[in-house]
């Protein structure tokens, strides 16, 4: 959650220190930075190319210099932001204050939704690889009947005929973790490329990432976890040792 402190352009440099001192000693925001009125142009330039001709024909800066901050915990009562806020805009050289709480609201509840599509998905995913992994060992253990037979004769336990069939599981498990990965990662890669220019001013907002080292060792041992418990399963139902 942002709150943008607009600068007037006149205001001087001891007022530009007092307001970001002011800043550093709430505790309601965190990370504040400065923003000038040509960083503001560049970052205008970048994100809206197609409109470089509107700041060219006025021929000024029309940006001015602005305070970025972020709310330091977004459990903090809206009423207390807005009061600090209120407390800001009274302050000498401060112009204006941006803090869009309803649209930022409505982004939160937009994420909520998607981590809850992506878990449904999930789901659903993690269930079909379990009855795909089960599918696949049932075939070998029909395939190896006779094999499984004469490991009978020989005096071979249920462990020993059971193990290279949850191996197999649990490895066809971890290769499709790490194909995952791939697709992930090209995903990651391909997508923000095949969009673009589109995104706009949007590319300060939606940030493609790549998943961290502990969620990719999850991921994994997802995978061997579905793989074991899927042949395990076949195991239980189609061999009888």
């Amino acid at each position: 959650m942002m709150i943008v402190f607009f600068l007037e352009d006149d205001a001087s440099e001891a007022q530009r220190a007092l307001i970001e001192k002011r800043l550093k000693e709430s505790a309601l925001v965190n990370n504040i930075r400065y923003i000038s009125s040509e960083q503001a142009l560049i970052r205008f330039r970048q994100n809206f190319p197609e409109l470089q001709g509107i700041i060219e024909n006025i021929k000024v800066n029309p940006f001015p210099s602005s305070f970025e901050t972020n709310i330091s915990d977004e459990r903090i009562a809206p009423d207390t932001v807005l009061k600090f806020i209120q407390e800001m805009k009274e302050m000498r050289g401060v112009e204006d204050v941006q803090f869009n709480r309803d649209w930022v609201e409505k982004m939160q509840s937009l994420s909520r939704l998607a981590r809850a599509i992506g878990l449904f998905l999930g789901g659903i995913l993690a269930l079909a690889s379990f009855f795909i992994i089960s599918n696949v060992i049932k075939l070998n253990v029909i395939a190896r009947q006779s094999e499984i037979v004469i490991l009978r004769m020989v005096g071979a336990t249920n462990i020993f005929i059971r193990i290279p069939f949850l191996l197999e599981g649990v490895i066809l498990g971890i290769l499709g973790g790490l194909v995952s990965l791939a697709l992930i990662f090209l995903l990651i890669k391909l997508f923000p490329v095949y969009l673009g220019a589109s995104l706009g001013a949007l590319t300060e907002i939606i940030n493609f990432r790549y998943l961290t080292l502990s969620q990719m060792a999850l991921l994994v041992a997802g995978g061997a976890v579905i793989g074991f418990m899927g042949s395990l399963s076949s195991l239980a139902r189609f061999l009888k040792v």
